[in-house]
């Protein structure tokens, strides 16, 4: 008789996923961040591999917050065979990390208090997308912290202390991977290439854990994940150890290397700068897996 039945399954579409403070943050990640890359690819401008990198950031983090928006909102994330909340935990975390680097190097690189050499008009833009590139990160950093695991509740591993600091630990690596690339003549010495084989082989372990946790896979394994992590990152622990100790003896003892930066030393192409910051974010990483070690006895994993 030309009447439709109802549907009884609920609504189609999610009005939370844009009305609830964590739907309300995404929003204003997508315009920051839109505002921010819109800014320098007008007129702000980039080059080299610095500016490449954070107009990199920018669209990525834009466009993975609108995915994950768009599927929040349309229900959409229930057809996808990976665990949603592990998801967009580890890339909130990713996302603040990557965003807060452009946020510095952005305006290191790029912003000047001068017109010359170039316009002022390039100045003003500039200076206004360091400013919502500021922005970005914050609100990232916002939505990390709404979204945390709480004391007591039941929630996906990577809302967790021990499943963010994964994704610091990773991000970490990549910035002693960077600087190991750099001229750091890792290569001289056996003890030294060791310390490249501990990075590695943490780095990749790492990523696998998120892998499987993002995947919603690890209740599938022959295995006890949870207790494989905790013996994983007791012996990350002892191989950063070995790291934090040989690195520094071997790259800037006398006997090895040089205790102090050589004065012939250019700005940019110096193997004892690059030494240098391996050597700080060795003990950078060395703390993130002793707190992960710490905070991995007080949690338990949901795909």
């Amino acid at each position: 008789t030309g009447k439709m039945m109802e549907s009884t399954g609920g609504p189609y579409l999610n009005t939370a996923a844009v009305t609830s403070p964590v739907g309300i943050v995404r929003l204003l990640q997508m315009m920051f961040g839109c505002t921010t890359f819109s800014l320098v690819a007008h007129q702000g401008g980039f080059s080299a591999a610095y500016g490449t990198f954070c107009m990199f950031v920018w669209t990525f983090c834009f466009a993975v917050t609108v995915f994950i928006t768009t599927c929040e909102f349309t229900h959409l994330h229930s057809c996808l065979s990976i665990s949603w909340g592990n998801f967009t935990a580890a890339f909130a975390m990713l996302a603040t990390l990557m965003s807060v680097t452009a946020a510095v190097i952005y305006p290191l690189y790029f912003v000047q208090l001068g017109c010359y050499p170039i316009t002022c008009e390039v100045r003003d833009f500039r200076i206004a997308a360091s400013v919502f590139a500021g922005l970005v990160f914050v609100v990232y950093g916002v939505e990390v912290f709404l979204t945390r695991a709480k004391p007591g509740q039941v929630t996906s591993y990577m809302a967790t202390v021990s499943g963010l600091l994964k994704i610091v630990q990773a991000f970490v690596a990549c910035i002693i991977f960077g600087a190991l690339v750099n001229d750091s003549q890792y290569s001289k010495y056996v003890a030294t290439q060791w310390c490249v084989a501990v990075y590695s082989f943490c780095f990749m372990v790492t990523v696998v854990v998120v892998a499987f946790s993002v995947t919603g896979k690890t209740a599938q394994l022959c295995f006890p994940f949870e207790r494989s992590v905790v013996v994983y990152t007791f012996g990350a622990v002892l191989l950063y150890v070995s790291a934090a100790v040989i690195w520094p003896v071997f790259c800037f003892d006398s006997k090895y290397g040089s205790p102090q930066r050589p004065s012939a030393c250019a700005k940019g192409r110096c193997p004892w700068d690059s030494q240098l910051v391996v050597a700080i974010f060795t003990y950078v990483n060395l703390l993130l897996y002793v707190v992960d070690l710490a905070y991995s006895q007080r949690i338990r994993f949901v795909s």
